[in-house]
């Protein structure tokens, strides 16, 4: 039960960093019957609009990539925000896509579901077994709870619903709002800045946490790898043991520290960081375990090397403040 060219298929949130991604996965793979919508066009909070819009056009396959997202400064200041839209958002397409009876669903979370201290690398098992990271535990436990919402409608109802947890993402659409963004993206801008105004760079914490990055477009490519499973190995990720959850990694992770001098030099820049101690690192370290999927035979493709070239490039042509210097060089 593969997806066929022409299978209607629906990209919730396409104008986000992943769902644009999964519709240029799609594309370039020859799909035809694409379904999207703007925000304008349908209000994902709204469940009358949602229901509306699964019964009219009765997608085939959807993958959920509409999420509101933000680094730690975001998630601090606006947790109500995270919290209600995202439990919204979920909610109403997963209900949505059981009455019409869609025959497969991919639903995409984040690595901060897991406790802030699991152990090392983590693996679908250790979901629930500790604390959160109280900096995200609103947004961790709204996709938590699409999680356990796909679990229980597999059980009563004999949906086809898969959780995809994709550890941190960058890439082509990333946003570099310094109050808003995730760490990449936010160096990314930090050094640029640097270098057109000849600044220092202060960063939060020590610089000692550990992350794991994965270029968006990789995480687009095994969103696709597992919709388009075959029966039998579709059917080993729904009925894993620890439920319809599958990692999606880049299976190594790098320092902070290592990563803000990795990217100063890609950028050209140099000078000494500045790291605020009074700030938070957040979680010490976070590596997923890929081996379900490795099995399966994806790989991740993309190099943080040439991914963060890449997202540099986008960037420089994207972003007005960032065309004041016209090159890289």
């Amino acid at each position: 039960m593969t997806m066929n060219l022409d299978s209607k298929i629906y990209v919730a949130g396409h104008k986000g960093m992943v769902g644009s991604a999964i519709v240029r996965n799609l594309q370039a793979k020859g799909y035809t019957n694409l379904v999207v919508k703007t925000h304008h066009e349908l209000d994902l909070t709204r469940q009358s609009e949602v229901e509306q819009f699964f019964a009219q056009e009765k997608p085939e396959y959807v993958f959920i990539g509409a999420a509101k997202v933000g680094g730690i400064m975001a998630n601090a200041t606006y947790p109500a925000d995270f919290i209600y839209q995202n439990l919204a958002m979920q909610t109403n397409i997963l209900h949505a896509a059981y009455l019409t009876k869609v025959k497969r669903l991919l639903f995409l979370g984040s690595v901060c579901i897991y406790p802030k201290l699991c152990p090392q690398p983590i693996k679908e098992e250790h979901l629930l077994t500790g604390p959160l990271e109280p900096t995200n535990a609103p947004y961790a436990i709204a996709k938590i709870s699409g999680f356990t919402m796909c679990e229980a409608y597999n059980r009563q109802y004999g949906t086809q619903f898969l959780c995809g947890m994709p550890t941190n993402l960058y890439g082509t659409g990333d946003n570099f709002d310094l109050e808003t963004s995730h760490v990449l993206p936010a160096l990314i801008r930090k050094f640029h800045e640097s270098k057109l105004n000849s600044t220092s760079v202060t960063l939060w914490g020590t610089g000692q946490a550990r992350r794991e990055f994965l270029h968006v477009d990789d995480c687009a490519a095994a969103s696709h790898f597992i919709m388009d499973l075959d029966v039998v190995k579709y059917e080993l990720l729904l009925n894993n043991p620890s439920g319809p959850l599958v990692n999606i990694g880049y299976g190594e992770d790098i320092s902070i520290k290592e990563l803000a001098e990795f990217v100063q030099n890609i950028v050209g820049v140099s000078g000494e960081i500045n790291w605020d101690t009074s700030k938070p690192d957040g979680t010490p370290k976070r590596k997923m375990d890929i081996s379900q999927l490795q099995v399966l035979g994806w790989q991740p493709l993309i190099s943080l090397s040439e991914g963060i070239n890449r997202t540099y490039d986008w960037y420089l042509k994207n972003n007005q403040s960032a065309q004041l210097i016209g090159s890289r060089h």
